[in-house]
């Protein structure tokens, strides 16, 4: 099956950690509006399927999945249905379960970071609420991502204790990726803050370099088809918020 990936062309943003799960499991897919218009692509037709009255199930945001007749919305709901399928995620129901937890734990911690730099509204632009930024970013450091960060650190600890690597069970699952993107992105917008946090977190980062190692995602990152961080999306740099 070929899989069309529904997300904006210009970021990692939150269709990034689809983007792992497909491109770690080698899977045949279509960045859909990262292609040209010539081709069928670009941004006009996200729109369109966005708000298209005929494609059922409609989606509240980009990402959305197409797979076969399926449409599917919500980054966690799309891995939960991807991970099965590509490889990535373990085969008995209980386990199924405990990983998507901890992805929608890691959703939680995504919404999070994007509020530290739009803590008002997503449609007001960064200048326009800098200084509860700033206020909610410390509230974030200081707090809020040594418990999230610290969370994922014991679950790993305990499945070490089972010589067990991994968030759940004994393979990677699309929990391992997302949280791969988790301490890549956090490196970007708050390199400062990651490098005080990550002497606690040994597992952690070992589960990052062991992500990254992967042959097809170290491919993938090496490639243009992983677009660079930048301050369009969830993880943005402004130094002044790393203070």
């Amino acid at each position: 099956m070929q899989y069309e990936l529904y997300y904006w062309p210009g970021i990692q943003g939150r269709g990034e950690f689809i983007r792992l799960a497909l491109e770690d499991a080698g899977a045949d897919y279509v960045d859909v509006a990262r292609l040209p218009e010539g081709s069928g692509g670009g941004t006009s037709v996200l729109l369109q399927m966005l708000e298209d009255p005929a494609t059922g199930h409609p989606s509240f945001a980009p990402p959305f999945l197409k797979a076969g007749r399926r449409l599917i919305g919500q980054t966690a709901n799309i891995l939960l249905y991807l991970g099965p399928r590509l490889g990535l995620a373990p085969r008995d129901e209980a386990s199924r379960l405990w990983a998507h937890q901890l992805q929608l734990t890691i959703t939680d911690l995504v919404a999070e970071i994007h509020n530290s730099h739009h803590p008002i509204a997503g449609s007001l632009y960064y200048e326009d609420q800098r200084e509860e930024a700033r206020r909610y970013s410390a509230y974030l450091r200081r707090e809020r991502l040594p418990k999230f960060l610290g969370y994922f650190e014991r679950v790993l600890d305990e499945n070490a204790r089972g010589r067990q690597r991994f968030l759940v069970g004994s393979a990677t699952s699309c929990a391992d990726l997302s949280l791969f993107q988790v301490i890549a992105g956090l490196r970007y917008a708050f390199p400062r803050t990651q490098r005080k946090l990550e002497k606690s977190l040994p597992l952690c980062v070992d589960l990052h370099d062991r992500v990254a190692a992967r042959p097809n995602i170290a491919s993938y990152l090496a490639s243009t088809r992983r677009i660079p961080f930048n301050n369009d999306g969830i993880f943005r740099r402004y130094p002044e918020l790393d203070v």
